[in-house]
């Protein structure tokens, strides 16, 4: 038995020394594996010595015939061989195709990217990394850029040749940003471009952002709409409602500038165009000290901020508007963007227009006076606007400017035609003019690895001009609302330790609204301006490690012109308790100055009927507000569950800026409302397809001590929504969105059955039951979206989307009130708005 192992040893020793010495002469030079083949198979291969240089090879297997021994070399070199015949074989380095692949990581904790951007410069495929960071692209270029992004890292250009290998895919490493960014929790969240982060808030990656049902433009607030307790009562993103709240109690910033409004076509469009938008942050709750104001949620919008040194640019357009961006290097440290996007309602009409149009102008006296008016002739012309610029330049690598502008514009005329009993024709125009302008400033200062400084500046104006002639009464009616906002921020950043962040900085705006009203017969003028001034200090410190987030907040608001302080406290804590799970709390306190009211329901021309005032510590206090949420979260082999519980309440609301339609519309009273309720959300994503569906439970109630009862739901009160989506892309650029939603109806308040008026002195009015005690039809809708995207030439891709909205046709009341029936004055009159109908939309891009 011992002479046997000793065979066995020597037998295995010989071996691997057999085998060691095969792999240590396994690769050849390419030139010797040549000519081998040429003896071999009698055949001559022509190439060019130096292309050939001292590439080493694996021989191919010697049972392989000509035609698999040169497809063989095709793959173990960069180097094209062809056949042009049995006896001849052509080596170049010309029309060349390569396979490649990798592993997309972080340069910093190793781990793989998921959804990661690989794109080819110059052609509209590309690929995603998948859960473990790969990615494959097939017959590219040799010498082809190779474009590898990554939300908060640092972008990366690789030639295809340098990571092409015959064995294991080699590994590409991302820089995380440097600057203060929070780690992103969930990278694909819906859809592609929308990421969850640490602190809860979620962001919004224009460039990234893939497809949403019905939508064929990634419309910035249409598309925050598809995330939990986030959406428009009335389909409007002039009236995003967060957890209940009103739109006015929404925070919009674009490049730190503060917006005073947000929509086209008074709401059905978002005026911020989503090309040169490269990331929107939405936050519900926790918000950061460094804001106030907003007391329902913050919107930042923040457009491209570092200098590529690369021309490009893209134009499209759809069935409502045309579009174009340009970014254009100056010199290697200076860059402009420039963006413009007008309507041409005013040159053609579109059925996208048509639908768009009786939404928005339903209930508006452009349709109730070309009803009530006798042998009248009306037109109207309908024309939006929006242009934006920003100026980049970099001092060095540690002092950046910025240097942003942005123009909104909405413009509306309405001409009436009648004749009168002299057989003369009369005409009378009136018009409305919807504007806000902004520009801001900013300066960026890295002092040391430590120490960063931020300072800036915005000044925004907000303009809505109403001049409403009724041709019945020979009457002009003129009507404006103006906001004049100007700011300016210091913040420094200082890392403590290495998981200890602490910011703090201080913040002055001054808010001047001005509202005039001028009638010409019988002649009324009331002009009221008011001015106040906000100082406020904001410091917080920030706390990361491993599995642990904590952001502790403070903020002091002092309002010079009531001599009043307002502290704002914030905490956001996050938790996770293993790979899969994680626990989260927030809150804060919040104060806001300016709100909206309504006056009467028909002010500039019924169109927009809301205007911004400022409050005056008397009969229109401060709005202030307390939140808090607290949930926990699963994440596990791309499936996400987000399960949130949520109060919320907000007091100092006034009856005017809460838009009724019943009794209490002309009422004066203060209050509050309070929603508190659950989120739950599931959204199941892979390479080719996302799946998501979404439910939230709320209760909002008003609460009025003047009225009885004094405890109602809320205008805005939505008992249960759900929406529901699934995304796929069937083969590489095809891609289709199917989605719905479906949420309870809005309260609204009936007339009291059998004494539907009441005499008022000289007037009747509807007789109305209590308050929002009656419930309407709940709302359902069906959208769908199909995109493609193809190589025009070279560096240029054009994509073609088609959407459309409520595809079922859904007649969605989403508004009713009642009037005085001008035939019967004991009746009253059911008016109802109605949602979007079925509306069909096309848009063709271009992008370079």
């Amino acid at each position: 038995m011992a002479v046997n192992k000793k065979y066995l040893y020597i037998l295995f020793f010989v071996i691997c020394h057999c085998l060691m010495a095969q792999n240590t002469q396994e690769k050849q030079l390419l030139t010797e594996v040549i000519s081998a083949l040429e003896k071999k198979y009698d055949v001559k291969f022509s190439y060019a010595v130096e292309d050939l240089g001292s590439i080493k090879i694996h021989p191919p297997n010697d049972s392989l015939n000509l035609q698999e021994a040169v497809a063989y070399l095709n793959t173990q070199t960069l180097l094209n061989f062809k056949m042009l015949n049995e006896r001849y074989v052509t080596v170049s380095v010309l029309d060349k195709k390569i396979d490649i692949c990798g592993y997309l990581k972080s340069a910093e904790t190793n781990d793989a990217l998921f959804g990661g951007t690989i794109a080819i410069a110059g052609e509209t495929r590309g690929s995603t990394t998948s859960e473990t960071g790969k990615f494959i692209l097939n017959q590219v270029s040799p010498n082809a850029q190779i474009l590898i992004s990554y939300l908060g890292y640092e972008s990366k250009t690789v030639i295809a040749k340098d990571i092409f290998t015959t064995s294991d895919c080699r590994t590409i490493s991302l820089k995380p940003i440097n600057e203060n960014l929070d780690e992103i929790v969930i990278v694909k969240f819906l859809t592609t471009g929308l990421q969850k982060i640490l602190d809860g808030s979620t962001v919004l990656n224009t460039k990234e952002f893939g497809i949403l049902p019905g939508l064929t433009a990634p419309d910035i607030l249409q598309s925050i709409q598809a995330l939990p307790g986030v959406e428009s009562a009335n389909e409007s993103i002039a009236n995003i409602n967060v957890r209940g709240g009103t739109n006015d109690q929404n925070l919009m910033l674009w490049d730190g500038i503060k917006m005073y409004h947000s929509g086209h076509f008074f709401g059905l469009i978002s005026a911020y165009n989503p090309y040169l938008t490269e990331k929107v942050t939405v936050t519900k709750n926790g918000t950061s000290s460094e804001y106030s104001d907003g007391v329902s949620s913050t919107i930042k919008m923040e457009t491209k901020d570092n200098i590529t040194n690369e021309f490009s640019g893209g134009f499209g357009f759809d069935l409502i508007s045309a579009d174009a961006f340009l970014e254009i290097p100056l010199t290697e440290n200076l860059e402009l963007h420039v963006s413009a996007r007008r309507s041409y309602t005013d040159i053609f009409n579109t059925p996208t227009y048509d639908r768009y149009f009786d939404r928005s102008f339903q209930d508006s006296d452009i349709n109730i006076n070309s009803d009530n008016i006798n042998e009248a002739a009306t037109t109207s012309n309908f024309v939006f606007n929006d242009y934006s610029a920003k100026i980049l330049y970099d001092f060095n690598e540690n002092h950046q400017f910025r240097l942003s502008f942005l123009s909104i514009d909405n413009q509306l005329d309405y001409m009436e035609t009648t004749t009168n009993t002299s057989d003369e024709t009369i005409s009378r125009v009136s018009e409305l003019n919807q504007s806000n302008i902004g520009t801001s400033g900013n300066w960026k200062a890295s002092w040391s690895d430590k120490l960063n400084t931020e300072f800036s500046g915005f000044y925004s104006t907000y303009m809505v001009d109403a001049d409403d002639y009724r041709v019945e009464s020979d009457q002009r009616l003129t009507q404006i609302n103006e906001v004049i906002e100007t700011g300016i921020k210091l913040k420094a950043s200082y890392k403590w330790t290495e998981n200890i962040r602490l910011n703090a900085g201080y913040q002055f705006n001054e808010i001047g609204i001005l509202n005039e009203t001028k009638v010409s017969l019988p002649f009324f003028e009331r002009i009221k301006k008011d001015v106040l001034l906000n100082h406020a200090a904001f410091a917080e410190a920030e706390y990361k490690k491993e599995n642990t987030y904590v952001r502790l907040g403070l903020r002091a608001n002092y309002f010079q012109q009531f001599q009043k302080f307002r502290l704002e406290p914030r905490i956001n804590i996050r938790q996770k308790l293993s790979n899969q799970f994680a626990v989260k709390f927030l809150g804060e306190f919040k104060n806001q100055s300016a709100t909206q009211i309504v006056d009467f329901q028909d002010d500039f021309l019924g169109v927009e009927n809301r205007r911004w005032i400022l409050a005056n510590n008397e009969n229109i206090p401060i709005a202030e507000s307390i939140q808090g949420s607290a949930g926990i979260e699963f994440n596990h082999n791309n499936l996400v569950i987000d399960v949130t519980g949520f109060y919320k309440n907000i007091d100092g609301i006034t009856t005017s800026s809460q838009g009724f339609y019943n009794g209490l519309q002309f009422s004066d009273a203060t209050g509050s409302y309070q929603s508190y309720g659950l989120e739950f959300l599931a959204n199941k994503t892979a390479d080719a397809y996302s799946a998501w569906i979404s439910y939230t439970h709320s209760i909002n109630d008003y609460t009025f001590d003047q009225f009885t009862p004094s405890k109602f739901p809320n205008n805005v009160d939505a008992r249960h929504s759900v929406s529901a989506a699934f995304n796929y892309e069937f083969i590489k650029n095809l891609k289709i969105s199917v989605g719905g939603i479906w949420r309870s109806g809005q309260p609204y308040t009936e007339p009291i059955e059998g004494n539907e008026t009441v005499q008022n002195g000289n007037f009747t009015q509807v007789n109305y039951e209590e308050p929002n005690s009656s419930f309407l039809n709940n709302f359902k809708r069906l959208d769908a979206s199909i995109s493609y995207g193809f190589n025009i030439h070279n560096d240029i891709k054009g994509t073609l989307k088609a959407g459309v909205l409520n595809i079922t046709n859904e007649r969605n009341v989403i508004n009713r009130y009642y009037e005085v029936d001008s035939e019967d004055n004991t009746k009253a009159k059911r008016v109802d708005n109605i949602s979007l109908r079925m509306t069909p939309n096309v848009s063709f891009r271009v992008s370079f």
